[in-house]
């Protein structure tokens, strides 16, 4: 996919295009499997594209604290896109969103990264992965779905039986038709419970009482076929296990080792199997970057040990592909030639098991605050990674970056089919 940006700031276009953007996919010979040093850069201008001197991914600073136009106004300490997990960019990506410290949910030109308008929204809302116009949304008492360019609510569930509906919280995606999400909610009789909604059939799913399950449960979300139910419980400190559900209610698997994986996301595999992908923290395959099977707990290692803190499975129409946020310290990461080479840079990591990796950005970010973390999440079709940096200043201002990608052509896998045909 080429860089195509639309409408808006012809002369930022202009400029994007004299950066030759053949090496706009990132250069073959950036050794993916060895160590590159950081290449030390200014902070770019806001709205200027430049070019990554090491892969030679071109990227730009979107925000800056401020005033940006049409309303939209950013803190001084940060201003950035939600989550790693959580789909940045509308269907078509023509709308981006950018909710921590904006001054309500800030809406941008999706190509151009343009400002364009905000919104005043205390509901947590995630974008409908097929309609580029909706956003679901979940508050207090009631489901609905929001266009926010209108400004236009249908609310699609309320009850009084049932209050503190969160989507997650926090953690929470539709599935890939969109058709399905899970809810956390309080129950009449105080009982926190977890259930399914099918929007398109306005039908909700048996109560799951999260009281079986040990701990405090701090989040639940469908699965990508919006069979399963994944839930997140934290057991004791420094313990957080998972367990899967059917729709239905029925527990299907109990993952009680700490954090295999976690700060990740789910997808299907290529053979159709629902994954959760992320970073695990206990043995045999502590620090490595895995995924693990809902239907049975099988743990593939994709990536071995080293610093990754978030995995992003957001890319729903390149689903063979997992992004990846480093941290580490370059130094510690240069002298230790047996762990993972990536240190404070996102790569993307196919998901087969092959190792096969693509380098997407140095980030410059240095550890301070969860705020600073690079939290890396890819449009829906890979071509687009927004990202977030300090640019090595710890307690300083955190800024949002996006950097472009070309892919070369692949085989169609069946992703799409799957997502089409929904729930099985």
């Amino acid at each position: 996919m080429t860089f195509r940006p639309r409408g808006l700031a012809p002369l930022l276009i202009a400029a994007a295009l004299s950066l030759d953007l053949s090496t706009a996919g990132g250069r073959q010979d950036s050794a993916p499997t060895q160590f590159v040093a950081p290449v030390m850069m200014d902070l770019p201008d806001y709205l200027q594209p430049v070019t990554d001197p090491a892969f030679g991914t071109i990227f730009m600073r979107i925000t800056k604290p401020g005033a940006l136009g049409n309303g939209v106004v950013c803190e001084k300490k940060f201003c950035s896109h939600r989550y790693s997990s959580s789909q940045a960019w509308n269907s078509d990506q023509s709308l981006l969103v950018i909710t921590n410290g904006c001054n309500g949910m800030c809406f941008f030109d999706g190509q151009t990264y343009v400002p364009l308008f905000r919104r005043a929204r205390s509901a947590e809302c995630e974008w409908h992965p097929q309609n580029a116009d909706l956003m679901i949304c979940v508050q207090d008492r009631k489901i609905s779905t929001w266009a926010p360019r209108t400004n236009r609510e249908d609310v699609l569930f309320v009850s009084p039986n049932y209050h503190d509906l969160q989507f997650g919280p926090s953690k929470g995606n539709p599935s890939r038709n969109g058709d399905r999400i899970a809810v956390r909610a309080i129950r009449g009789d105080g009982a926190m419970v977890a259930f399914a909604y099918d929007l398109k059939q306005r039908r909700k799913f048996p109560d799951i009482d999260l009281a079986q399950l040990a701990g405090t449960v701090s989040a639940c979300s469908i699965s990508p076929l919006g069979a399963n139910i994944l839930c997140f419980q934290n057991v004791k400190e420094d313990t957080e296990q998972r367990a899967v559900f059917s729709v239905d209610g029925t527990l299907r698997q109990r993952w009680t080792d700490h954090h295999r994986p976690g700060h990740g996301d789910m997808t299907v595999d290529e053979d159709g199997s629902e994954v959760f992908v992320g970073i695990s923290k206990s043995d045999p395959d502590k620090y490595h970057v895995i995924k693990r099977r809902l239907v049975d707990g099988k743990v593939t290692s994709l990536m071995k040990f080293g610093e990754a803190e978030h995995a992003s499975v957001r890319a729903l129409d390149r689903s063979g592909w997992v992004f990846v946020s480093y941290g580490g310290n370059p130094d510690e990461i240069s002298a230790n030639p047996d762990w993972a080479p990536y240190a404070r840079e996102v790569i993307a990591l196919r998901l087969d098991g092959s190792g096969d990796v693509r380098r997407v950005t140095q980030t410059h970010n240095v550890p301070s605050d969860y705020w600073s973390e690079t939290h890396a999440s890819p449009s829906p079709d890979g071509s687009q990674v927004i990202w977030s940096s300090n640019w090595g200043v710890p307690g300083g201002p955190v800024y949002e970056f996006i950097t472009r990608l070309d892919w070369p052509e692949e085989p169609r896998s069946n992703q799409k089919e799957i997502a089409a045909n929904g729930p099985r």
